[in-house]
């Protein structure tokens, strides 16, 4: 390939891989994305798993799966799809195996494809550290490879296909002896099981590089991407998908993030979007990810990146590190990414239109109340605010706007920069602020290379960069790419606007477009606007969709829930929730929601709510605090890793979780509104 993870940074491409056949589904060799999910009931009430199942495959799906712990559920499945045959349902079943080798066996005789996790499939999890030398290491994927061929030559004989799921927070221990808790564990931990079924010519194989962090989770695709175009000189398809991402707008908001990177360079081939939610309401996610894709053009008019055979980035795709610029009042340099609210379209602007944006202004005592996510900047375009601001919100203007304002205090001026340009060439200098200037630049304009490099000229600048095309993405990209390469400090601010007609577009929109940029460390701040005021409830027979009233309100949130995606700005707690199974030992949705209300207010807190054991300790990754199901009404909660109570009653076990929360004293009282 000509490029180090992708066919091309420049234009939309698809990777080519090699087909596998699921059934009668191809998946992968250029076939459309493919849209999956998995049911939540228990695999061996088979009505409710039918009745599931037929729900999701009528909303969309073109794979369920379905879980299969042990050997009778495996054996189950057998009576599941028979009665979905016989209703005329032929949609590809697979089986989600985790600890059992001879569940997997019976289902790869049953059911069409088969996924394993190569973290605990033969290796045990214990969270121990153990030296080991190469002979020692090589002996163990020589037990590996005793226990995996089995299934390889199963699934052979039968044409069943398979996924080999790495999951971030469940690599075993010897692969965090050698690799540590790193996305190239990821890839060696699936490529360990890849070379052992391909020596047994088996290649029916679909791959996935899980994780609840999308930064994580892109980085692991990105490498698996290289190291089998290295190794094998082909690649397999790939499975996308942000596990255990929560629900709600941040839900979706991290699972776009993560797979909407990735499918943006044309890496993916099937889908899924792990919800806290029935998953009959994943499948529209989905759809409209998907959907962004099935007609775009591999034609483009973005300039390619020079390089030759293999192209050399002024950055580090596989490893997260912020572009070194410099600092301009709160933006740049080692400041957290700041938020601009665009209230360009708002007729007028009064204190109390700031309560969206996390200033609420109380008249008795004349002081502003500010939430963790209050914007750092609001855009007024040709409008001017005659009120006193709180000290940390500043003002953005057009040029001409703040050229006849008499108070400048905390009030700056955005230039577009084509018109700068012209005029300083003409000799004609306009009046500019002594300490910060925000200048505006379309990605896709002709002269916008010239004009990006050229911006360092005015010391106090801070380049807005959006895309006016239609990959804005790539676009925006490839100039900050051009940028990077002349060794330019210049702060910059991605601006992303979204045309689409529902509030989940645009949420996947923007997040897409945003938080894509934002995971290869470029952005110094976040300014996103739409085209929907005051979006009301839309309804649509089929499926629910996100409502919202307030629009400043919206792209607020959506902005801070970006950053927070990204880990490149922390505003609030982060719930890191599976999307429930059969396995799943109490009410997800009402716990989580339960565990949300109580805990909400304590920033930067990462709280894990798992539905059983298989997804818990080791599906936490990086959660700082774990809820995790143990048996049929009794929790276990975790730091860390470690557990710290096992076996409470679910009644008084968020009490518990508080406990320890207030214990290792992170726990504040919540504030009223």
């Amino acid at each position: 390939m000509k490029g180090q993870y992708c066919h091309s940074l420049t234009e939309y491409k698809r990777l080519n891989t090699k087909e596998v056949r699921i059934g009668d589904l191809l998946l992968g060799n250029g076939n459309p994305i493919r849209i999956q999910t998995m049911t939540t009931t228990d695999t061996m009430d088979t009505d409710a798993t039918v009745t599931q199942t037929i729900r999701c495959i009528e909303a969309g799906a073109e794979l369920v799966r379905i879980t299969a712990p042990s050997k009778k559920e495996a054996e189950n499945l057998a009576v599941i799809k028979k009665i979905l045959n016989d209703k005329g349902y032929n949609t590809p079943l697979v089986a989600d195996i985790h600890f059992t080798p001879n569940a997997a066996e019976i289902a790869a005789r049953i059911v069409e494809k088969v996924r394993v996790n190569p973290g605990n499939y033969v290796d045990k999890k214990k969270f121990d550290f153990i030296e080991y030398t190469d002979a020692a290491y090589a002996a163990e994927i020589d037990r590996i490879r005793e226990r995996f061929t089995p299934l390889v030559k199963i699934c052979k004989e039968y044409g069943t296909a398979m996924r080999i799921g790495t999951n971030h927070g469940s690599l075993s221990d010897r692969i965090m002896s050698r690799y540590g808790d790193t996305p190239i564990g990821m890839v060696e931990s699936a490529m360990e099981f890849l070379r052992i079924a391909r020596n047994e010519s088996y290649h029916q194989i679909i791959l996935s590089m899980k994780s609840s962090n999308p930064q994580v989770m892109v980085q692991a695709y990105r490498l698996l991407v290289q190291k089998m175009d290295e190794e094998f000189g082909e690649c397999y398809p790939l499975h996308l998908g942000v596990t255990e991402a929560g629900d709600g707008e941040d839900g979706r908001i991290k699972s776009a993030i993560g797979i909407g990177t990735l499918l943006e360079d044309g890496i993916g081939d099937t889908i899924r979007v792990s919800l806290t939610e029935d998953p009959e309401f994943e499948i529209p996610v989905c759809r409209d990810i998907v959907k962004r894709y099935n007609d775009r053009s591999s034609q483009t008019e973005i300039e390619p990146i020079s390089g030759g055979d293999k192209i050399i980035l002024p950055y580090n795709p596989f490893e997260y590190k912020r572009r070194e610029t410099n600092s301009l009042h709160n933006i740049g340099s080692t400041h957290v990414p700041v938020v601009v609210a665009d209230y360009k379209e708002t007729e007028t602007i009064e204190a109390k239109d700031l309560s969206a944006i996390g200033y609420k202004y109380d008249a008795v005592t004349d002081k502003w109340n500010i939430g963790d996510g209050a914007a750092d900047y609001i855009y007024t375009g040709d409008k001017t605010i005659d009120f006193a601001l709180p000290g940390t919100l500043s003002i953005i203007s057009d040029a001409p706007t703040w050229q006849k304002s008499k108070n400048k205090e905390n009030h700056y001026p955005l230039f577009n920069a084509a018109e700068l340009f012209d005029d300083v060439a003409k000799g004609q200098y306009p009046e500019m602020s002594d300490e910060l200037n925000f200048i505006k630049i379309d990605a896709d304009d002709e002269d916008a290379t010239r004009l990006a490099i050229l911006s360092p000229i005015f010391e106090k600048a801070v380049l807005c960069v959006y895309a006016s095309g239609q990959q804005p993405l790539l676009s925006i990209r490839r100039l900050l790419i051009t940028i990077n390469e002349t060794s330019n400090r210049i702060p910059l601010i991605i601006m992303v606007n979204s045309k689409d007609n529902t509030v989940d577009e645009q949420l996947i929109d923007l997040a897409t477009n945003a938080g894509g940029l934002l995971l290869d460390g470029f952005g110094d701040g976040v300014w996103l606007w739409n085209h929907m005021q005051h979006i009301e409830n839309v309804k649509a027979t089929g499926r629910t969709y996100l409502e919202v009233k307030n629009n400043n309100q919206f792209l607020n949130n959506t902005a801070f829930s970006i950053l927070q995606a990204t880990r490149t700005r922390i505003s609030k707690t982060e719930y890191i929730s599976c999307p429930s199974c059969g396995r799943t030992l109490f009410d997800l949705q009402d716990t989580t929601a339960m565990i949300r209300n109580a805990t909400n207010h304590l920033k930067g807190v990462k709280i894990a709510i798992m539905g059983c054991i298989v997804n818990g300790p080791g599906e936490m990754a990086d959660a700082d605090f774990g809820y995790v199901g143990s048996g049929p009404g009794k929790i276990t909660l975790y730091k860390n890793k470690e557990v710290v109570k096992r076996n409470v009653p679910s009644e008084i076990a968020v009490n518990e979780l508080i406990q320890i929360l207030k214990d290792n004293e992170v726990w504040i009282e919540p504030t009223e509104a």
